[in-house]
């Protein structure tokens, strides 16, 4: 007899307790249906839902934390032992695992308690060289017992296939947004601002987006440059600003909420982000900001790049650039800059291109039916 949905018992694994730079997890955990137990701590969960330790059993931690923190080992028996008796004694049907190494550590014990796996890549798990050799032999591993294998964009689908995953499992699916939050603004009768929430790192390149706007504010000089967020560029990009002038034009506004991103949509011609490959292979998925800014009406600036290839439909919802050319996102933003009527009307492409392909309703959709196939097809053998 298959349970409903409100019966389905989902474990999700989350590595991070809290981090704002992960709102696509948090929505996860809060949207989808069933019953939801949330374990954390770690790419290998530390921690039961209910904050308690996994290994129950605390003389079993010391051998653990020897095997994990001095030896360095990735597969632990008792760590698997106490995964494996959460998972029978919780009845879990599925477990989502948030993060390709988080999906590679768990194989083995769902194996071992016969629950289905469905892995969730984000980014850096697809792409990051120095993390796909840490774990490249239990990712194939993880690929050949999980139900699906989930990319956020047409980019990490094909680099998860080449990782050695069969097409067959990989599933397209990128984030969503929510369009009851961003609700259009008045482009056309906002002042000269730009706005950039994102972290300040590598791959967020900052310091280009500076350069940019530097240029642009030399045209512009009303014009303004918002800058939300923190990360281990944040004072090296404070530095530069100061270095070009522009301590009056920029603002580092730290961490917002999302009702505080959304006042600041409200004055702002465009959002602007330029994404780049890290040195060492890192990549974005497809970054919610954007979607957040375009859920808001709101054209963006940024660059060919993963995900955001999809997100924005170059001359339509926005203008993308090449990777490091800060000289293509100089005329963009000038152009915009110069153009309130022309900003306007990429909003306006935007949010209708957020309707029709990146809503929440359709994403979590998306997701739940794999989950769903994956407990069904588990009833089924």
């Amino acid at each position: 007899m298959q349970k409903t949905e409100t019966q389905l018992r989902l474990c999700i694994i989350k590595p991070n307790k809290v981090n704002y730079s992960e709102p696509f997890i948090e929505a996860h955990i809060e949207r989808l249906p069933g019953d939801k137990k949330v374990v954390y701590g770690g790419f290998f969960p530390l921690f039961r839902h209910d904050g308690s330790f996994l290994i129950r059993n605390k003389l079993k931690l010391i051998p653990y934390l020897i095997q994990k923190r001095i030896l360095g080992k990735q597969s632990i028996r008792v760590r698997d032992d106490a995964f494996v008796s959460y998972l029978k004694s919780e009845r879990i049907d599925v477990v989502l695992a948030e993060y390709g190494p988080a999906g590679a550590l768990v194989t083995e014990a769902c194996r071992r308690a016969d629950v289905p796996l469905v892995i969730h890549y984000h980014g850096f798990d697809a792409h990051d060289r120095e993390a796909i050799a840490a774990y490249e032999t239990l990712y194939r591993e993880s690929y050949a017992y999980a139900s699906a294998v989930i990319g956020v964009s047409k980019d990490m689908c094909k680099a998860i296939q080449l990782l050695g995953c069969p097409p067959e499992k990989i599933v397209y699916n990128p984030y969503g947004v929510d369009l009851r939050h961003f609700q259009p603004v008045n482009v056309a009768a906002s002042p000269l601002n730009f706005l950039s929430v994102a972290r300040f790192a590598e791959k967020k390149a900052p310091h280009l987006t500076i350069r940019a706007f530097a240029q642009v504010q030399a045209q512009y000089p009303e014009a303004r440059l918002i800058m939300a967020g923190t990360g281990p560029l944040w004072e090296q990009s404070k530095k530069l600003a100061a270095e070009l002038n522009l301590g009056e034009a920029i603002e580092f506004a730290g961490v917002l909420s999302h009702e505080q991103v959304y006042e600041r949509m409200k004055t702002s011609r465009a959002f602007v982000q330029h994404s780049v490959t890290a040195a060492r292979g890192d990549s974005e998925g497809t970054p919610n900001s954007i979607l957040e800014a375009a859920a808001a009406g709101l054209p963006a600036v940024s660059t060919r790049h993963a995900g955001i290839k999809e997100a924005v439909v170059h001359e339509k919802t926005g203008f993308l650039v090449g990777e490091r050319d800060v000289d293509g996102m100089v005329r963009y933003m000038s152009l915009l800059a110069g153009d309130a009527a022309l900003a306007a009307r990429l909003g306006a492409n935007a949010r209708a291109h957020m309707e029709e392909n990146y809503s929440f309703d359709q994403r979590i959709g998306r997701l739940w039916d794999v989950i769903v196939a994956a407990a069904q097809r588990r009833t089924g053998r």
